[in-house]
């Protein structure tokens, strides 16, 4: 776009149309904004757009469009609708006139071909909506001209955006695998069994991020998720992008999200949203003074650092004294990192070296008012440990299980004092990661789970509130994700580099799904889809054969440097 035009047209005042609406006024545009919908127009009206640089004009016809020197098209994302409204805006619109469309999932070389003038049209792909710095790929086609090209070239550098490279096929991989995790996190929601903000906060802290599945969808807009998911499910056949219910409701009721002011959550423009409060404890939490940590492994030794940290007294259990012996060296090398990086304290390192002891002996728990089970990840090795620890403990301790996939109530069964157990699970590494999901079976007590809370709250950890059900919240929606990835494998033209690139550069998410599984392990993410498997059933749940066979010839991920993206 040369330096002397700046009247750009938009039109569709959705998600992406309105957001790209204020960063073209913001950026010194003159902009003419077009959207039949009434209501999309009295919703902008009522918000300061025209306070800007240049003018912004809100019209609900599109034949204003004429004087447009760049025409972007924001409509809904259906191949028979844009291709129309592309094929009138090239009519409308002087000869070399850049027409833009924003599909997130259509083929372009189609909807160029539809156009009437390929040569004028191009592509901004964005996988979340547009925002200062957001990434945008420029998709062009061989028809594409170069002055075109050049055009959307500078008008997203005068935007600002972040231009990316990902390939069409690994962004096309990447919107199936996040739009199938959004559909199922919506279906978890409408079951009731978990709060709106526990299933964003876990999926937001647990897995790191940017935004959790609901507050995605509400900033994508339901009517977009919708059109996605359907034209997902008429392409796939795949159940797993049947629009959940829910989604169907809120868009007929005219809920849209983030745009129309309510979708899974209110939106006031006038006033700032109120902060999620925590429930009040259920009950006055019992006095924890010293705990106990049962296991010599990453976790046992994370979650004792951080409660040592934190200014309990902590023992640490191991099967023998080595072991133990070990464990607390590994946490003094993991303080001294902490320091290192300015996350403590040379007087912290030391306090919490202070408070650390090792043990070989169950014996040395009975003392403690709150002991941690982070054993290995076998139902059989917990429910042994349990009747032990129901045995040596004394009677009013809270007995915690860290398990990620097990069955907390059976853990308790086996202490013979199911009142007083449930689940703490942390996530890896304990220290940094500030997620705890705490699991109350039927049987725990509202003493106990206060207690748990609270100790939760000393150590600086946020918590989300979980039903007894295999995975809880965080790998009941990430391992479906996960195993969807690992499908793609059979197929002979999938790029593991390139989806991963694609997951995070185009939706923000800190590594991509391979990445991912080797950080965790390969060897306990296909213990973890046993579990989930065995518990559901579903496809989405089966264990890979790709990464049953990747385990068996020791290729576990990053913890022995043989894995997916891990050599």
């Amino acid at each position: 776009m040369t330096p002397h035009k700046h009247v750009v047209g938009i039109v569709g005042l959705g998600t992406v149309g309105r957001a790209l609406l204020d960063m073209l006024r913001d950026t010194g545009h003159e902009v003419i904004a077009v959207d039949s919908d009434p209501a999309a127009l009295a919703r902008l009206n009522e918000r300061p757009t025209a306070d800007g640089p240049a003018p912004v004009h809100l019209v609900a016809e599109i034949a204003q469009l004429s004087r447009a020197d760049l025409v972007i098209e924001a409509v809904s994302e259906d191949e028979a609708v844009k291709s129309e409204m592309l094929h009138r805006l090239h009519t409308l619109c002087a000869d070399g006139t850049p027409v833009v469309t924003t599909t997130s999932s259509l083929p372009l070389p189609r909807l160029a071909v539809a156009s009437g003038r390929p040569a004028d049209t191009m592509g901004l792909r964005f996988l979340i909506p547009p925002g200062p710095q957001a990434p945008v790929q420029a998709l062009r086609t061989p028809m594409t001209s170069p002055e075109t090209a050049l055009a959307v070239d500078e008008l997203v550098a005068r935007l600002g955006l972040t231009p990316v490279a990902v390939d069409s096929r690994c962004a096309t991989d990447a919107t199936a695998l996040v739009y199938a995790y959004l559909n199922r996190a919506m279906t978890l929601y409408e079951r009731g069994e978990v709060d709106r903000h526990d299933i964003d906060t876990a999926m937001r802290l647990g897995c790191g991020v940017p935004f959790g599945p609901l507050e995605l969808l509400d900033r994508i807009g339901l009517d977009t998720a919708l059109s996605v998911l359907t034209g997902l499910r008429t392409c796939t056949d795949d159940d797993a992008f049947a629009p959940a219910p829910v989604l169907t409701r809120l868009v007929r009721q005219g809920r849209l999200g983030r745009k129309s002011g309510h979708g899974f959550y209110a939106y006031d423009v006038a006033r700032p949203a109120e902060p999620h409060r925590l429930p009040a404890l259920p009950a006055a939490p019992a006095d924890v003074r010293r705990v106990g940590v049962v296991g010599s492994g990453i976790m046992a030794r994370g979650i004792a650092e951080v409660t040592a940290t934190a200014g309990f007294p902590t023992v640490l259990v191991a099967r023998d004294a080595d072991k133990a012996s070990q464990a607390l060296a590994r946490i003094g090398e993991s303080l001294v990192r902490a320091v290192r990086r300015g996350r403590i304290g040379p007087q912290a390192k030391a306090a919490a070296l202070d408070l650390l002891v090792g043990a070989d002996d169950m014996g040395a728990l009975g003392d403690c008012d709150l002991v941690i089970e982070a054993v290995t990840e076998d139902l059989d090795v917990k429910r042994a440990l349990f009747a032990r620890l129901g045995a040596v403990c004394r009677p009013g301790a809270l007995l915690a299980t860290t398990t990620s996939s097990l069955s907390v109530t059976a853990c308790a069964e086996a202490s013979g004092r199911p009142s007083r157990v449930l689940g703490m699970h942390f996530f890896n590494p304990a220290p940094a990661m500030r997620l705890v999901e705490l699991v109350r079976t039927d049987a725990t007590s509202d003493e106990a789970a206060a207690t748990a809370q609270a100790v939760c709250e000393r150590l600086g950890r946020t918590t989300v509130q979980c039903q007894d059900r295999v995975g809880f919240i965080v790998n009941y929606l990430l391992f479906p994700y996960l195993g969807r990835a690992l499908n793609l494998l059979d197929r002979h033209d999938t790029d593991i580099e390139g989806i991963d690139t694609a997951i995070e550069r185009g939706f923000g998410h800190p590594m991509g799904p391979f990445a991912l599984l080797d950080t965790i392990g390969l060897d306990v993410s296909l213990a973890i889809q046993g579990e989930l498997y065995k518990a559901f059933g579903e496809p989405d749940f089966m264990p890979s054969p790709v990464l049953e066979q990747l385990v068996a010839a020791g290729w576990l991920g990053r913890k022995n440097r043989k894995g997916l993206r891990t050599q």
